[in-house]
Formats: C-alpha cells, structure tokens, sequence
C-alpha cells in the first residue's frame, strides 16, 4: 500500500479511498467523452482499453510504493466524480511528485479538481514526502492549468512527457 495514498481522507466536499477494480464501470464515462481526452496523444481511441490500461497502471503503482490515484467521492451524493492523487514520476531525468487529477464531465467546473488538489498538496507538505511538488499539463490544457495557478503552483518550464509537449508547473514547500 502507498504511502502517498489519501487513505479516508477528506475535504469539504469529498472522501478520498483507493480506487478499486469494481469503479472500473463509473470512471468509463471518462474515456467516452472525447474533451477528457483531447490533448493527450498516445492514448488508445477504445474507450475501455483506455480505461483498463489507466487501472493496470494505478494498481502497479499501488503495488510499487509509486503513489497512485484516489476515488474521489461525493459526500453528498456518494458518487465518483473523479480521480485524484500523488504520483512519482520522472520527468527530464528527476524523480518528482506530482499532483495528478482527472474529473467526470457531469461534475467539471464545480471546483471539485482544485478542492482535491488542494488536499493533496496539504497532505504531500504535512508529511514531509518532497521540497516541492509539480503537475505535468498538455500545453493545451488550459482549464487544468487554471485549477494548478489556483492551487499555488507556478509555471516551471516547458518540456516533453511521454511524447506530449507538457507545462510544468511547481508549488514549493513552506
């Protein structure tokens, strides 16, 4: 189990827990809305092989201590209404830590992404896991780069991440 999970977690809004094979159904929706998917290249265009393919990677992160996405679940409603976590990753030869979010289209514009990053930087600076944490955003992306500029983090540089040229943007520690 990682350590960077957000293990019953909560914020104003929503409860964070492992995600689990059995939200394999709820998190489809995603992969069939082609705006969720738009600026990232390299992508399988099966909405379910997508999907099966993003699970096999949180759960391999899981198993490796390489953090993983959250279940991010309405405490009113008691739906998922996205993914968000921690995730190790190496980026121009640096192991980081990054704040990766994902939202459902129905629940998009709601707050819900800088409300789960936002828990996410806190929990990340409150346990001591890194100096700084970054985002890795398409260049296109400029509703993700909002919820990172609204989320304390700043334009970093510009590189290319798994073939995508990407905005990194950084939030130190205080």
């Amino acid at each position: 189990m990682s350590k960077y999970l957000l293990r019953n977690e909560t914020s104003e809004r929503l409860l964070f827990r492992k995600l689990e094979t059995t939200d394999f159904d709820e998190w489809l929706p995603f992969y069939h809305d082609p705006k969720s998917t738009q600026f990232w290249e390299g992508l399988p265009k099966d909405p379910e092989q997508a999907c099966q393919e993003q699970f096999d990677r949180i759960f391999e992160r899981y198993k490796k201590d390489l953090g993983g996405m959250n279940a991010l679940i309405s405490k009113e409603s008691k739906k998922m209404v996205g993914i968000c976590g921690l995730l190790v990753q190496e980026v121009d030869g640096l192991e980081e830590l990054e704040i990766g979010y994902s939202i459902l289209s129905q629940y998009r514009l709601q707050g819900f992404a800088l409300e789960a990053a936002a828990k996410c930087k806190q929990y990340a600076f409150g346990n001591g896991f890194a100096p700084s944490l970054i985002s890795i955003i398409h260049v296109d992306n400029v509703p993700s780069q909002k919820v990172a500029i609204r989320n304390g983090m700043h334009l970093d540089k510009i590189t290319t991440y798994k073939d995508n040229p990407v905005h990194i943007f950084r939030v130190n520690a205080r």
